[in-house]
């Protein structure tokens, strides 16, 4: 019987060189999958803040005038209600009241200003005062005195806002949020909205 002969296969330089090729890419291909990072997820933008409600503004309003209110004894803001029918918003002091219709206001046309209600008898507080127009043709307020007759002295085509300058100063940004405030409500009451006028 012939006996056979078994053959030892030296590996060659050629394949050699081609595994060391290929286990150069797999060693890549691992480290390469292995060090992929897992895919970043890009922070969704937090959804936008709703807008303010009018009950949620008339009380924001509401209760800067209360609690910011002079304390005097003449510019007191004692009470303050809003009609949401009429779109009126009533400020009692001590000499009366004054009915502000808010769907009348002008957006367009805001002034603020300090004023000092002393005279020659009492020192008072200073005012901060935010005065605004009515649209033209309509009435801004009505005024009435304590026994509720018309105040016929006060002009009908601008309404006043009067804040306690000293209580406000605390508060940041005060005059740029109310103004805000005021304006988003008379758009949501019926008003004109604010125009870039230049």
């Amino acid at each position: 019987m012939p006996s056979q002969k078994f053959q030892i296969e030296f590996p060659t330089r050629h394949n050699q060189s081609r595994r060391n090729r290929i286990c150069a890419f797999t060693l890549i291909l691992c480290a390469s999958l292995c060090s992929a990072q897992t895919p970043t997820h890009k922070k969704t933008a937090p959804p936008p803040k709703p807008e303010p409600t009018e009950p949620e503004l008339v009380e924001y309003i509401r209760g800067a005038l209360l609690s910011l209110s002079p304390n005097d004894g003449v510019n007191d803001n004692l009470d303050v209600r809003y009609d949401e029918t009429t779109k009126v918003l009533t400020l009692t002091g001590p000499t009366g009241h004054c009915d502000l219709v808010i769907s009348a206001l002008n957006p367009n046309n805001t002034v603020w200003d300090v004023f000092d209600p002393s005279d020659s008898d009492r020192q008072r507080e200073k005012l901060l005062r935010l005065t605004m127009v009515s649209v033209l043709g309509k009435t801004a307020r009505t005024c009435y005195d304590r026994f509720d007759h018309v105040d016929t002295t006060l002009i009908g085509n601008r309404a006043r806002f009067l804040f306690s300058q000293p209580k406000t100063d605390d508060v940041p940004d005060f005059q740029g949020k109310m103004t805000k405030a005021i304006k988003k409500l008379i758009l949501l009451s019926g008003g004109a909205p604010e125009k870039d006028l230049f």
